[in-house]
């Protein structure tokens, strides 16, 4: 066997291994004896066909097997002998590969580039205090207070955090709304609607709640809404502004929960004191979970801001694809049309290579941090994720274990996977932590 490698740029390798005739056929005797120890013939027991009747039955497949024999062949020794750490397996031209004759394959590879690790012990790392203010334990109450609060009907003008019930008719430049928004005919006319008073979230129609302020039942007014530029859920009504006709049919007020047993009870306490402390610890264990997430982004943010190093374009590739495949999904599910996404392809195009760019660089940084510290994946690590996948999708662990030891390439991947949190939760763990100050 004879390899040459041939440089197209600094992760990417051309490997010519040349196999001699000797070993091509070696090969093909093996995967003959192969194919005649497992198939049957008419007349013959079982494995007991003569190897050249079995040659010429089931020539096709025999070629196919071999050919496949010698490329991994070719493969596995050229992988060998140039000592390369590859990556992916980019392209492959075989040329003619025939018993009795050498083989040449061509063997393209990305490979793994020279990185050169920064000192990564103690990365400076930001958190927030965890432990709980008075006024955030008392927010909470008040929203677990306002989840079961009443609503009771108010024969007054609507005050914030009422409830109004109105109807509406929209139309844009004069024309009705019904022929601009299509089948989104919630945006331009309903017989009635809640819209709730100067609320945090906005609802349906842009700016309405606070244009409700100070109306009551029977009461009417014309109201103007401006939609959003990136309104997407009615690309027509981007960046417009429509008019509507409201009528307010009825006002409730909020009447929240008193202190009492019976709310303590519904909230697993006791007492008020006993409220206090729950929603403190599950605060607390909350802001222990974001500060952790936090310093994990911070790592990673230093990480790449330090890869100075070339990064496969295989590689790349393969997470852009996961990049877009992702951000079309979630916004496919918020209603943005296919269309939208062909009119920015270039920029969600370019968008999503930068990001797989940093990606890769941090992966194979992890990769090498984790080689140079000896981190390994270990049994109870795939026991750990698969009750976590168990938990997330309602399946059986031992069903999940069962279907992905059918599926190579998903166990590798979240080998892979795995292997990487363990590095960052390692640096992580070795990370210069200071503390912000508090917000007021």
């Amino acid at each position: 066997m004879n390899v040459q490698i041939t440089d197209i740029n600094e992760t990417r390798k051309t490997l010519t291994v040349t196999l001699d005739k000797g070993e091509v056929d070696g090969e093909y005797h093996a995967t003959l004896g192969a194919f005649t120890k497992q198939v049957s013939l008419p007349g013959f027991r079982p494995g007991k066909a003569p190897a050249a009747m079995v040659a010429k039955r089931f020539g096709k497949e025999l070629k196919d097997e071999f050919k496949q024999k010698v490329i991994g062949k070719a493969y596995r020794d050229g992988l060998d002998q140039s000592k390369l750490v590859v990556l992916s397996l980019v392209d492959v031209e075989e040329g003619a590969i025939e018993p009795g004759l050498s083989a040449a394959i061509k063997l393209t590879v990305d490979v793994r580039p020279e990185i050169k690790l920064p000192d990564y012990h103690g990365i400076v790392t930001e958190t927030r205090p965890t432990e709980p203010t008075d006024a955030e334990v008392e927010t909470v109450i008040e929203g677990l207070r306002a989840e079961r609060a009443d609503f009771k009907v108010a024969d007054r003008a609507a005050a914030k955090g009422d409830y109004v019930r109105f109807g509406y008719t929209g139309t844009l430049d004069g024309q009705p709304l019904t022929e601009v928004v299509g089948d989104k005919g919630i945006y331009a006319a309903a017989p009635q609607t809640w819209e709730e008073v100067e609320g945090a979230s906005e609802g349906l129609l842009p700016g309405m709640s606070k244009q409700i302020t100070g109306l009551k039942a029977g009461d009417k007014k014309d109201a103007k809404v401006t939609f959003p530029a990136d309104f997407a859920a009615v690309p027509a009504l981007a960046g417009k502004t429509a008019a509507y006709a409201i009528e307010v049919q009825e006002v409730r007020e909020r009447a929240l929960p008193p202190l009492d047993e019976a709310f303590f009870k519904a909230n697993q306490a006791g007492d008020l004191a006993g409220l206090q402390t729950s929603i403190r610890t599950n605060l607390r264990m909350r802001k222990e979970y974001e500060n952790r997430a936090a310093q994990r982004r911070q790592v990673t943010d230093a990480l790449v801001a330090q890869a100075i190093f070339p990064v496969p374009d295989s590689l790349i590739a393969s997470e852009r694809d996961g990049v877009l495949r992702q951000f079309i999904e979630e916004n496919m599910r918020r209603g943005v049309p296919q269309e939208d996404f062909e009119k920015n392809k270039k920029e969600l195009y370019d968008s999503a290579t930068k990001a797989a760019v940093s990606r890769v660089k941090v992966q194979l940084m992890l990769a090498k941090i984790a080689e140079a510290e000896k981190l390994e994946v270990e049994e109870k690590d795939f026991n750990n994720w698969i009750m976590r996948e168990a938990m997330r999708s309602g399946s059986k662990p031992d069903k999940i274990a069962k279907d992905l030891g059918k599926d190579r390439e998903q166990l590798r991947a979240i080998q892979q996977q795995l292997l990487f949190d363990k590095a960052l939760d390692f640096l992580v763990g070795r990370a210069t932590v200071r503390t912000a100050t508090a917000k007021a």
